[in-house]
């Protein structure tokens, strides 16, 4: 449900209540991960999805009756593939769901929803079964110890089996969006904002002209910085960055390129890349070395930034630099799909876990 919270606040602040259908549990193939969530509210409006399509139908009815009882329960959606394919999932997957309902008066869940919608770190507890199922009995925002702990696993969404009051429950853990730091403010710069805001990332863009650094150039920006690229990366602190951090460099300016990549690649981030022609990249790379940046750091550093797609232009580039970035954020092959065997999904099968925590009962 937390990943609604910006659709979903509104709908209950109008005193409107809300059913939420959220995916316990994937099994084989199937398009969206554990956590997924979609929701129903009073009016009728459907709110995400919790597949590619498949048993949204299934679904909200699932969270009319809920909405209807005030109470919610658990289902499943598919086990073998002529199950699957009468249930609508041609992916031949399937997926445990429990439903709830959120009150317009429900404080804790509302506050919740509110931290997610700020992009903070939350988590929930989510009864699974007994009389509360579907149930919120617990909230808070991830200390910042969690935080660290869980940034090298933690996608979007990370789940925790876990028991409240000998009850089963899941507790729901969500990330703040992957940043991206992106160094430079020309058209490939903009380019890149635009395809990786879409993408659901937090893009922070900086230069050194504070005439480039505007809402009108990058109204899709998180942040915009009027600073010289080195010295806003060397004043970032560890709650500023994390492992799915990525810092490209596209100032094309040499005397802002090497002191940047210096000190990114010093930084305990994720990716770092470098837009640059071939010439460009070898240059590049003689003035870090001159400059003491050491060749496991250097290896690092992808540079020419992009993966081969064959397309030119800023957006095209963009969609090459961003696929390099994803690509690497989940260690993927980069091969196209129908040459690969195995699950297509398997990040929604790896948001399952079998990690168990006990929920704190409420005081």
């Amino acid at each position: 449900m937390l990943e609604l919270a910006a659709d979903l606040l509104p709908v209950l602040r109008s005193g409107e209540r809300v059913a939420v259908i959220t995916v316990t549990r994937v099994a084989r193939s199937a398009p969206r991960g554990a956590g997924a969530a979609m929701a129903l509210t009073e009016s009728g409006r459907v709110i995400g999805s919790i597949s590619g399509g498949c048993v949204e139908g299934d679904s909200v009815m699932l969270g009319a009756e809920a909405l209807a009882t005030g109470s919610g329960r658990t289902a499943s959606f598919g086990f073998s593939d002529d199950v699957a394919h009468a249930a609508g999932l041609a992916c031949g997957g399937a997926v445990d769901v429990v439903s709830s309902v959120i009150e317009p008066t429900d404080a804790r869940t509302i506050t919740a929803l509110e931290m997610a919608a700020a992009d903070r770190p939350v988590s929930v507890g989510l009864i699974t079964s007994g009389p509360g199922t579907g149930r919120v009995v617990a909230a808070g925002e991830l200390a910042p110890s969690e935080q660290r702990e869980r940034s090298t696993r933690l996608r979007e969404t990370y789940m925790l089996t876990a028991a409240y009051d000998g009850d089963d429950a899941l507790l729901i853990s969500v990330a703040p969006k992957p940043r991206l730091i992106i160094l430079g403010a020309g058209e490939h710069a903009a380019a890149l904002c635009r395809v990786a805001a879409a993408s659901g990332w937090a893009v922070t863009v900086c230069d050194a002209w504070p005439l480039l650094i505007t809402a009108e150039r990058f109204p899709e920006a998180t942040e915009l910085v009027a600073e010289m690229p080195h010295e806003y990366l060397a004043r970032l602190d560890e709650g500023d960055i994390d492992a799915r951090t990525a810092v490209c460099v596209l100032t094309h300016d040499e005397r802002l390129d090497v002191p940047a990549l210096r000190v990114a690649l010093e930084l305990p981030v994720g990716f770092v890349g470098a837009l640059g022609a071939r010439a460009t990249v070898a240059r590049r790379t003689t003035l870090l070395l001159q400059a003491g940046v050491d060749p496991a750091s250097l290896a690092r550093l992808h540079s020419p930034l992009g993966l081969d797609l064959g397309g030119s232009g800023p957006n095209e580039v963009a969609i090459a630099a961003l696929a390099e970035i994803v690509a690497a954020r989940y260690d993927a092959s980069t091969r196209p799909l129908r040459v690969l065997d195995g699950p297509l999904h398997r990040r929604a099968q790896s948001a399952n876990t079998d990690e168990a925590c006990v929920i704190p009962q409420e005081a």
